[in-house]
């Protein structure tokens, strides 16, 4: 982890402070002053700020029902991010975390583990846990991700076992890996996919001559939407440590 990240896990600062620490020459690993943020810190190293030891606070692993017009960015722009939603107003559902509610979210420590464009709604995964992340969105991780999708056209029975063989993107060498589909409606149905191409559902639908109007995640692995549009809940330990398959 770099030195300057696990300063603001371990204290209220943010990163600007962090830097600021660090210049100012108050920050020492195991004895050593070191003033390189991108200086990596490991389980086994000691951490000093003002010779106080920085303890860092465990990971934290939160599950956000994205509403549309909402962007999976930590700041601003054309829309508000969602991390706007991140206030701990929320009720806090697993109470093994709830010894981290009194430490204010900053949201320059998350990142998203599989962003949603604006216009789609549903399941987003936030965490502090970059190793967490590259393991769910790993290509060949075979993690699921189940979309519900509207389209502008009736969905043709027969075109399921396109979706179940592989569909030929445009731009890509290679078909998709194999997808399920469940029929909702005529022009609804439920996706199941493994990989995350740039906006591949909406590609996946654009070779079959369909157009996607309308695209809710609902679920990522085991985890399952589960709080109303605009909540957020943390993840269970189970969920945290999910199996893909």
């Amino acid at each position: 982890m770099r030195l300057d990240k696990f300063i603001c896990k371990s204290t209220e600062l943010d990163k600007q402070q962090a830097l600021l620490v660090l210049q100012g020459k108050k920050v020492s690993v195991n004895g050593d002053l070191i003033i390189d943020p991108a200086f990596q810190v490991h389980d086994n190293n000691k951490v000093t700020l003002n010779d106080q030891v920085l303890v860092p606070r465990p990971f934290r692993y939160i599950l956000m029902h994205k509403p549309a017009a909402m962007i999976c960015s930590n700041v601003d722009e054309v829309y508000p991010s969602a991390f706007n939603l991140l206030t701990f107003e929320n009720e806090i559902v697993n109470t093994e975390f709830k010894g981290s509610d009194s430490i204010a979210l900053n949201s320059d420590e998350f990142h998203i583990a599989g962003r949603l464009d604006a216009d789609t709604t549903g399941l987003v995964l936030i965490t502090d846990d970059g190793s967490w992340t590259y393991n769910i969105t790993l290509p060949n991780s075979g993690c699921k991700k189940v979309y519900r999708v509207g389209l502008s056209k009736p969905f043709k029975v027969e075109l399921i076992s396109q979706f179940e063989q592989g569909i030929q993107l445009q731009g890509e060498a290679q078909l998709t890996l194999p997808a399920s589909i469940k029929i909702i409606n005529s022009k609804e149905v439920l996706l199941t996919i493994t990989e995350g191409k740039f906006h591949q559902v909406k590609r996946m639908f654009a070779a079959i001559g369909n157009r996607v109007v309308s695209l809710h995640r609902q679920q990522i692995g085991n985890i399952k939407l589960d709080v109303a549009v605009g909540k957020w809940r943390y993840l269970t330990p189970l969920e945290v440590n999910y199996e893909s398959n």
